[in-house]
Order: structure tokens, then sequence, then C-alpha cells
């Protein structure tokens, strides 16, 4: 014995045209029922239907991966990289070699300036006779030693 639910899903499927379901009908939007096929499920427990819809099987279209295009546009980006790298360190080396040439040429040229060398002798031919100075003699003044006054009325006195 069949139940009414059942009843009404065969008329349904029933219902649907075959031509729905041809490869040749392609033409027709998503939201057109025709497309979809129904797949009807019935559970024992409940007795209740369950309707969904599947769609008709689909070839998958080709596709290509960008790995290999980005792989390569990486190992040139990585390259670069450290080429980079390279001449910044390069250019470091360089900058340190001339820095210190610099450096130990100024510690020969100190080495060179600090060797002692004996002083002349002085003339002991003409004796020393000292002159007196032009200049006039500096008059002493009193430090200031003094408190200031206040300005304002405090008894600091």
């Amino acid at each position: 014995m069949e139940s009414p639910n059942m009843k009404s899903a065969q008329k349904l499927v029933k219902s649907i045209p075959q031509s729905a379901f041809s490869p040749t009908n392609r033409g027709l939007t998503r939201n057109n029922t025709s497309l979809f096929q129904p797949s009807i499920s019935s559970d024992s427990f409940s007795g209740v239907m369950h309707k969904s819809w599947t769609k008709e099987n689909t070839k998958p279209s080709e596709f290509r991966l960008h790995t290999q295009q980005r792989a390569a546009q990486r190992a040139i980006f990585n390259s670069s990289v450290a080429i980079k790298f390279y001449i910044i360190e390069q250019h470091k080396k360089r900058v340190e070699k001339v820095l210190k040439v610099m450096e130990e040429e100024e510690v020969r040229m100190l080495r060179r300036e600090m060797i002692p060398r004996a002083q002349l002798m002085p003339l002991f031919d003409k004796p020393f006779l000292p002159q007196r100075s032009t200049r006039p003699l500096t008059v002493p003044r009193e430090p200031g030693f003094k408190m200031a006054a206040c300005k304002h009325d405090c008894s600091c006195r």
C-alpha cells in the first residue's frame, strides 16, 4: 500500500518532460527547474518525503594553474634580492677597507709627528737682558661681597 505522499511524488516525476534532461537543452537559465532532475528519498522512520534537486553532469573545463609562472617569477625575484644583498655586502667591504687604510695612514702620520726630536740649543753668545713692559699697571678693586637689599618687605635683615 502506497502513501498519498508517494503518489504525489510519482506524479511530479512523471510531469517533468524527458526533453528537459537532454544534453542539447543547455540554453536554459539556472532558475529554470527543468535543468534539474528530482531525487526523491523517503525516510522509513518518519514517513516524510525529502526532495533534493541535483544538477545534471557537466564536463569540467580545462584550467591552467599559475604555479609554474609564479615559480619562475619568484625565482627571478629571489635572484634579484640575492644580487642586491651581494652588492650591498661588497660595498660595505670596500668602505671598511678604505676606512681601515685611512686609519692606518692617520696612525702612521701621528707616529711620525710623535717622534721626539732634540730642541735647538739656545745661543749663549748674547746675554739675556729683560726689558720693561710698556703696559700700564692694573688698579686693584675690592670684591663686591655686600648683600643685595630685598625689594619686598620681609624680615631678612
